[in-house]
């Protein structure tokens, strides 16, 4: 006899199975995945919104663009999930595929790594 790891109720089925029905398993999953804390949550958020706004402001997977049309849009400079320098010694911000570098004159160079 098998039991339900969300509910606790006995069911059949599949040898791997460990819900008794999909309202039980996304119940579970979605406990486990939910932000713990304010914190993590408003990170998540401006991650998201800046991953966005970089989506939107690049659609050709490389544009320019400037610091005003991205503060503008509220972005936040602040946040980025990682930083690459090149051999040249440029650096790059990256939101996941997204990335900017500053350059001259206030601007932006704005890319999209190939997965």
């Amino acid at each position: 006899m098998k039991y339900c790891l969300e509910c606790g109720d006995s069911f059949s089925g599949r040898e791997d199975k460990k819900f008794c029905g999909d309202g039980c398993r996304n119940s579970y999953n979605n406990k486990i995945n939910k932000d713990n804390t304010n914190l993590m949550r408003n990170i998540n958020n401006k991650l998201r919104k800046n991953y966005r706004i970089l989506s939107e402001l690049n659609p050709e997977e490389k544009s320019k663009t400037t610091r005003s049309k991205l503060v503008a849009k509220n972005f936040d400079f602040d946040f980025f999930t990682s930083v690459y320098q090149t051999k040249s010694g440029n650096t790059y911000y990256f939101l996941y595929d997204q990335g900017y570098r500053a350059i001259e004159n206030d601007g932006f160079i704005l890319v999209k790594k190939d997965n």
